[in-house]
């Protein structure tokens, strides 16, 4: 492909993205929205910038932009970046809370707060799900505690997760990221009826194989039931952020997550009719 032929398919990607970038959400009950993660090796104002241009509002911010250590001053001054830029924040992470010390988990409940989160997408312990069920119930902050497949021993599948909040606070629930569920094992169309209310947020991204971390591709080109993902969490009445963790080509990846957004879109505003 030549330079002037990848510059006119990235523009046809983010036309027919922003064609269908409010109806289609809307139309499902619920919104598409983007990690930041995706956008590692960008500094923030070049994340931010990149995210308007796929034509997202919701954003879900990785300390790498909005970093931990910042002062109350310099969070005031990066938030007010994301809003200036027509963003939202709707969430903070993945953000590990493995200390069993109350004092340092709440270091990050006061961060969340600051910025205005209303939701942490976490990787706790088991063994400190009370102290944190405490403090999310202090902060009025959701925690969504995150899937990461079958090398983790805390939380690899939604039903572990669900498992361990089963009877805690509402606030307390799951991100379910289905690249990683998937790999675990999981179904995932049928982990999102089983979640019900405790489904918090989503990791979005698609796999060439089911069972293999490093072969993620772009969203509709691998082999997790996008389709059928999409119309169960129209049935359950999601009403979360579906958010982007595009984890490859991260010295560019404009281009496939364009392609990621418009199919994800393209498949919402099918389901619209």
């Amino acid at each position: 492909m030549t330079r002037r032929q990848m510059i006119s398919s990235a523009g046809a990607l983010a036309a027919a993205s922003s064609a269908v970038s409010e109806a289609a959400p809307t139309a499902a009950g619920f919104q598409i929205g983007v990690a930041s993660y995706s956008l590692r090796e960008f500094q923030r104002g070049l994340a931010i910038r990149t995210i308007k241009r796929l034509g997202i509002t919701n954003v879900s911010v990785k300390d790498f932009h909005l970093p931990y250590t910042y002062t109350p001053a310099e969070i005031a001054k990066a938030v007010d970046e994301f809003k200036k830029a027509g963003l939202t924040i709707v969430s903070g992470g993945n953000t590990d809370l493995k200390s069993q010390d109350p004092a340092e988990l709440r270091k990050y409940f006061v961060y969340a707060k600051a910025c205005g989160m209303p939701m942490l997408v976490t990787a706790p312990l088991h063994e400190n799900l009370g102290e944190i069920e405490k403090l999310a119930k202090e902060f009025d902050i959701k925690i969504a505690i995150h899937t990461h497949g079958p090398e983790d021993p805390n939380f690899p599948t939604p039903k572990v997760v669900l498992d361990a909040v089963k009877g805690m606070d509402p606030r307390m629930g799951l991100c379910m990221d289905i690249g990683h569920s998937t790999r675990g094992g999981a179904d995932v169309v049928q982990e999102i009826a089983n979640a019900g209310p405790r489904l918090l947020d989503m990791h979005f991204k698609d796999l060439k194989d089911g069972k293999v971390k490093e072969s993620q591709c772009d969203v509709g080109e691998g082999v997790l039931p996008i389709v059928a993902i999409f119309k169960q969490l129209q049935k359950v009445g999601y009403r979360g952020s579906v958010n982007l963790e595009y984890e490859i080509n991260s010295d560019d990846p404009l281009p496939g997550m364009l392609h990621s957004f418009g199919y994800m879109k393209g498949v919402l505003a099918g389901l619209a009719g």
